[in-house]
């Protein structure tokens, strides 16, 4: 199967083409002709299954064939939980719109930052990405109008709802006209999530991607043992011995990150944390220099990091070991992605040991581990 087999326009074709999709994952296989039916959607799929583009493409499909909105009425809302899944779903809807002959406007909107830049910019929006409690700002400012929303889509519908947003949705629900398309996507469906469902669906087509507790055969698996005051300095001879240009470092504490970012720039190295103590705009434009290359070293927390989805990045160092198994997985999974090749590099000391055993038990895979306590580090 192809994206052109879906009978998309030329240009969304080409745009998938131009952003590096070869063929289909399955939530796309089974979400875009539904979208395109205008059924609604529940899609049962973690983070990293392909599911924006199995949105977003449908979405910008069914735009194309309607007359355009209403100056400020949107005709497609996507609600996220968080800052950088709005920039994320943001920049996967202009990459592939990129080559459409009627462009259709895309924007994010979000807190952390100033409401007027936003509210001057929404004029003649076409898909609105937004978090919930930015979003009923601006409806309250009468600076957006949601009477006339064609297409609803929950994004991690269940993380909106575990970040406390239950109330801000509820108030949303009932500011949107009751004839629409919904879709929801959601990594578990429980709880509120399903009387979402019930209430805000109306037979929907139920999609569900197994979670991926495997970790990508190209992605290339290293583990060091090291003693933590040699931890710093071995990092920095990793960065240079392997003329690493663009590494996604992981540690687990704010200030972590931040002492690792200010070890490596004091010996010459490029490199900026991304964590929640940050402004917006650090965050967005840390993300930006990275993505474009332009940062050799990103340093993110767990939190930070879900907003991070670049297709070719080449390595991931885990600092520090995260708490789950699940989260490993996740975290190596930023590399080795459209059938690239990966490395994924983890720091151990003897106290970690027990742990990564755990790590690599449940991940079913077993990792060189190779003594560094050796290794001459020596003006690191």
């Amino acid at each position: 199967m192809t994206f052109l087999s879906f009978g998309l326009s030329q240009g969304l074709v080409k745009g998938t083409e131009a952003a590096g999709f070869t063929t289909p994952f399955p939530i796309q296989e089974q979400a875009i002709p539904a979208v395109l039916k205008g059924q609604d959607v529940l899609g049962i799929a973690q983070t990293g299954s392909g599911k924006t583009a199995a949105f977003a493409l449908p979405v910008l499909e069914l735009l194309l064939r309607k007359t355009t909105s209403r100056n400020r009425y949107v005709a497609a809302l996507v609600l996220v939980p968080t800052r950088e899944l709005a920039v994320q779903v943001e920049e996967t809807f202009r990459a592939l719109s990129a080559y459409l002959p009627q462009k259709l406007k895309t924007m994010a909107v979000y807190g952390g930052v100033s409401i007027n830049p936003q509210m001057m910019k929404l004029s003649g929006t076409d898909v609105l990405i937004a978090t919930p409690g930015r979003l009923l700002d601006l409806v309250n400012h009468n600076a957006v109008k949601l009477s006339e929303v064609k297409i609803l889509v929950l994004d991690e519908a269940d993380k909106m709802l575990n970040l406390g947003f239950k109330e801000e949705m509820d108030q949303l629900f009932a500011l949107l006209p009751k004839k629409r398309q919904n879709l929801l996507f959601s990594a578990t469906l429980g709880g509120d999530v399903a009387t979402i469902v019930e209430t805000q669906l109306h037979n929907p087509v139920t999609i569900q991607v197994e979670a991926q507790e495997t970790v990508p055969e190209m992605i290339e698996q290293v583990a060091y043992l090291i003693s933590p005051e040699k931890k710093g300095p071995f990092l920095r001879y990793l960065i240079k011995q392997e003329n690493m240009q663009q590494v996604l470092v992981f540690a687990s504490s704010i200030r972590t990150a931040d002492n690792i970012v200010g070890k490596l720039k004091k010996n010459g190295i490029e490199a900026a944390a991304l964590h929640g103590d940050k402004s917006q705009g650090a965050r967005t434009e840390a993300l930006k220099q990275f993505k474009a290359g332009k940062l050799r070293v990103l340093v993110a927390t767990d939190l930070a990091s879900r907003g991070i989805d670049i297709q070719f990045l080449p390595y991931v160092i885990n600092y520090e070991l995260p708490r789950s198994p699940k989260d490993y997985i996740h975290r190596i999974g930023r590399t080795g992605r459209a059938e690239a090749s990966g490395k994924a590099i983890s720091l151990i000391t003897p106290e970690d040991q027990h742990h990564f055993r755990i790590i690599q038990k449940k991940m079913g895979r077993q990792v060189t581990i190779v003594p560094a306590d050796e290794v001459e580090l020596k003006g690191m």
